[in-house]
């Protein structure tokens, strides 16, 4: 059970997550690392054929949102980031889809989706949410509803300021500020196992270089 002091570090932690990716968005491609591996993940993007209405959470600067609507009907991105919002409308002139502003650990859908999409998030939700996280998707989810998930496990030496198995890395941005960030390096076989106990039927494939994508629903 979670005492009032850890519920408290989590806050903390999860609120200097969100600063962090307020504070980036202006240099966000500046640390995108060209790794063998991402065409993989395009390529497994368009076998799903993420058709219908698609939610994508944690959109970021709309990286996935493009290839999402090659597919889709309708995409509802949604971040909690104004400034990363600002890059991804800025990137779309298509009235399929909307943007929201939104914190995905509290927000509630006002309907439900054929598709959920996570684009590089999963491995930014603390172990301590990641049962209510899965909650909330398959509460967005149509009831034969699909989800898909791409993310890496990648962490950089100096980033691992509070040891190899903390949760917890440290991100720098340009003018040397630090913020504290959740970085979970997944191994695919854990994750599925630890889908299954949730209820989820869902296959998580690693690629050539340190990516990997997850496609599935809940089980039957």
């Amino acid at each position: 059970m979670t005492s009032p002091d850890d519920a408290t570090e989590l806050e903390q932690l999860l609120e200097e997550q969100a600063a962090y990716y307020r504070a980036v968005a202006p240099e966000y491609r500046d640390h995108v690392l060209p790794f063998p591996g991402e065409d993989e993940l395009s390529e497994a993007i368009d076998a799903f054929q993420p058709a219908g209405d698609v939610l994508e959470l944690a959109c970021g600067p709309g990286t996935w949102t493009g290839r999402l609507l090659s597919h889709a009907q309708h995409v509802t991105a949604v971040d909690a980031s104004a400034e990363m919002l600002a890059l991804a409308s800025a990137r779309f002139d298509d009235e399929r889809v909307r943007f929201v502003r939104a914190d995905v650990f509290d927000w509630t859908p006002d309907r439900r989706y054929d598709v959920v999409f996570l684009g590089f998030w999963l491995s930014h939700v603390p172990h301590e949410r990641f049962e209510s996280f899965w909650s909330l998707v398959a509460g967005c989810l149509e009831p034969a509803g699909r989800v898909l998930f791409v993310d890496d496990g990648h962490r950089t030496p100096d980033e691992l300021v509070e040891g190899e198995w903390s949760p917890v890395i440290r991100r720098t941005l340009a003018d040397g500020t630090h913020h504290r960030v959740v970085k979970i390096p997944f191994r695919p076989a854990d994750l599925e196992q630890r889908l299954a106990h949730l209820g989820w039927d869902v296959r998580v494939t690693a690629t050539s270089g340190p990516f990997f994508w997850g496609a599935g629903g809940r089980r039957s």
